[in-house]
């Protein structure tokens, strides 16, 4: 299995709802860094996973949508807590739409909130 993993970062805010969090009810910034790892069994006639200069377009593209937003009032986050948990599972799928490469079998995402807290979400194709 080959892998391969480009890391970005970006500044959104939001925050928690149902329950009580303190401070962390209130709306306040993270500077979050996101990781997407990819993993596939092939490489291409060029000797890629995945061309990582195309990664970065889509992956621009997706941080564009969050960078400098409350992820509260997005409508993928409608109903739900923004814990980085959601917003993992969010990201992932926002970019597996944009990726078009067939011989890929999973992405991964891990979301940083803090310099000691991540979480991640993976999908397979």
């Amino acid at each position: 299995m080959y892998y391969m993993a480009v890391r970005r970062d970006f500044v959104a805010q939001h925050y928690l709802v149902g329950g009580d969090w303190g401070p962390e009810n209130l709306r306040h910034s993270h500077h979050y860094q996101v990781e997407v790892e990819l993993a596939g069994r092939k490489l291409d006639e060029h000797g890629y996973l995945v061309d990582i200069v195309d990664l970065e377009v889509y992956l621009s593209e997706v941080i564009a949508h969050f960078r400098d937003r409350t992820l509260n009032e997005l409508p993928e986050f409608a109903g739900l807590n923004p814990s980085i948990e959601h917003f993992a599972r969010i990201f992932c799928q926002a970019l597996k739409e944009k990726l078009r490469v067939p011989h890929l079998s999973s992405i991964r995402v891990k979301i940083w909130e803090t310099g000691i807290a991540w979480a991640a979400y993976q999908e397979d194709f």
